[in-house]
């Protein structure tokens, strides 16, 4: 039968009908129960130059909504800006969150480390789910915050450490399963940084230079420590900062250590001591030498993991032969009673060592599930799928470990001047270092009020 509908409203139902479709409602508005899997999620993400830009390309190629941006850098911002022209646009994730509250599911943060843990409280405590860059959080204390309020509020998170999700990781966790190399009792890890990708082991510049229009340098700061704006700290250098960033550890541990920390079910570390460069209390040494000391973990042995920065790099053993000494810029070193697997950043290109070794190795029927890729295993646990492999309960012991490191290596003057040895009993489960007691005031940074 041939319908006697007006042409206009028909195309009026018609069109309204699949904006309605297209339209992803937040999930407090289609109901407490949790979003089915086919819908969309309504996604605000802070921080959209650089690495921001990346993470909220990735939700709209995903398929969900992104309907907020938040930078305070308008012309490191413009491009995606532009590109998401209909998302609405703010400075200050307090005011989007305040008033978009009703309207968003979920929040990508990809700014400096000193702004992770203030903004995904905020978010968290807003009932929204959280992707955060790493590291995690500043500082020891903040990331143990972020963990337990991810459980209060019974939010989807994940940590930024792509290579988690990878092939070749779960590869390797499966190797090591399986007995390939015999048990571990030693493992090297290494990065070039800083490399020329920023600097430390300088001083504050005096210079007061005037502030871009188009930045709020306010807004930048947080609840860092106020001082003058300098390009020196933005937009690409902050990382460098005690302030701002967690230097080379900081940025590259997440990546590097996460497969030690992985495979051989570490937890928490027994010790931790650090050797370093020269360096002064604004910024990072140019090298440092961090040994992590793990106790036996049920049937598996203590380990002693060693990170190497700046330009140093571990002994290479006799039995990894010339022509097959991967990853000089990064990568980790398993040592085994039976041979030794090395692996890149990511773990990527991993290799069992000796060449004898791996020709008589049978490789191991793959148990591990493996991952639809790391942005949406964040995006399924938001719908009510299965929690993301580097979610907080994952990424906080992790990010403890590596920030750990850095009050190690910024307590390294304090040591000598106590008389004390380069090494730090610590207390996980009470948070506190028991043997260097003004060591402690590096877990917690002051917030200032902005």
């Amino acid at each position: 039968m041939q319908s006697t509908m007006p042409s206009s409203r028909r195309n009026f139902i018609k069109n309204a009908t699949a904006f309605s479709s297209a339209l992803a409602l937040p999930g407090r508005v289609l109901g407490k129960g949790r979003q089915s899997p086919n819908s969309k999620l309504n996604i605000a993400c802070v921080g959209n130059g650089g690495v921001g830009s990346y993470d909220t390309r990735n939700m709209r190629k995903a398929g969900e909504n992104v309907v907020a941006l938040c930078d305070v850098d308008d012309q490191r911002a413009a491009p995606t800006f532009k590109e998401f022209s209909r998302a609405k646009k703010y400075k200050d994730y307090r005011k989007m969150l305040d008033e978009m509250e009703s309207q968003i599911d979920a929040v990508t943060i990809s700014v400096p480390d000193h702004m992770h843990y203030p903004i995904a409280m905020r978010a968290m405590e807003a009932g929204k789910h959280v992707f955060v860059q790493k590291p995690m959080a500043h500082t020891v204390w903040e990331v143990r915050q972020m963990t337990l309020a991810a459980r209060k509020h019974k939010v989807a998170t994940q940590m930024g450490i792509q290579g988690h999700a990878g092939e070749d990781t779960r590869v390797i966790r499966e190797w090591i399963a399986d007995g390939a190399i015999g048990k571990i009792r030693e493992v090297h890890c290494w990065t070039n940084k800083p490399a020329g990708a920023w600097r430390q082991g300088i001083d504050r510049p005096t210079e007061t230079p005037p502030t871009p229009a188009t930045l709020d340098w306010n807004l930048w700061q947080g609840v860092a420590p106020e001082r003058p704006y300098h390009p020196s700290y933005c937009p690409f250098h902050w990382r460098g900062w005690w302030d701002f960033g967690s230097c080379v550890i900081g940025d590259m541990g997440c990546h590097v250590l996460d497969h030690p920390f992985t495979a051989l079910q570490l937890g928490p570390p027994k010790h931790v001591e650090a050797y370093t460069t020269p360096f002064n209390e604004e910024t990072g040494p140019l090298s440092s030498l961090v040994h992590y000391h793990f106790p036996a973990r049920g049937e598996l042995p203590p380990v002693r993991l060693s990170w190497y920065d700046g330009g140093i790099m571990p002994p290479w053993p006799q039995e990894l032969e010339q022509g097959r000494r991967r990853g000089n810029n990064e990568g980790v070193m398993f040592l085994g009673e039976g041979g030794m697997i090395t692996c890149g950043c990511y773990g990527n290109d991993p290799h069992i060592i000796p060449e004898t070794t791996r020709k008589a190795y049978k490789l191991p029927t793959a148990t591990i599930p493996r991952s639809p890729g790391h942005y949406q295993e964040w995006l399924d646990a938001c719908k009510g799928g299965p929690p993301a492999g580097a979610n907080f309960d994952f990424a906080g012991p992790l990010t403890e470990m590596v920030q750990l490191g850095n009050v190690a290596i910024r307590s390294t003057a304090r040591l000598k001047q106590s008389g004390y040895d380069h090494r730090l009993d610590w207390d996980s489960e009470n948070l506190r270092i028991t043997n260097v007691p003004e060591a402690n005031d590096l877990l917690r940074l002051e917030h200032r009020k902005f």
